[in-house]
């Protein structure tokens, strides 16, 4: 059985999916982007994006019942892979040792054309 995260700490959904699923011992979140949980866009600089969305994903797991360190993997969407440093230098101060698992690409285009957009999945305390 899986049980839907919700939450107001993060931005609401902005097509038919969940802020995080739930099932068994398993948080999954859904991609987070740079949006304030009033839905407003944050600069174009990808630090202040990689920022926000690393306080969505805190918000949306700790909604569920975990929180950041228990990260085991996620997916980093990236508009232009020349920014790689930059999201990486916000990413590590989010995720002390030891480190989840971590696939990063670049992609063609992300919603609202931000820069940065990561899922997560964590195991429940």
């Amino acid at each position: 059985m899986k049980d839907i995260v919700q939450t107001a700490d993060a931005p609401a959904a902005i097509g038919p999916y969940s802020q995080a699923v739930v099932f068994g011992n398993l948080v999954v979140t859904s991609g987070q982007i740079p949006l304030t949980p009033a839905g407003q866009l944050v600069a174009q600089d990808i630090t202040a994006q990689t920022e926000q969305v690393m306080q969505n994903l805190r918000a949306v797991l700790r909604a569920a019942g975990t929180d950041m360190d228990r990260v085991v993997k996620t997916t980093v969407f990236l508009a232009d892979m020349n920014e790689f440093a930059d999201m990486n230098a916000v990413y590590e101060r989010h995720f002390l040792a030891p480190s989840p698992a971590r696939s990063t690409v670049q992609v063609a285009r992300l919603p609202r054309d931000v820069r940065v957009e990561i899922e997560a999945m964590a195991e429940l305390h």
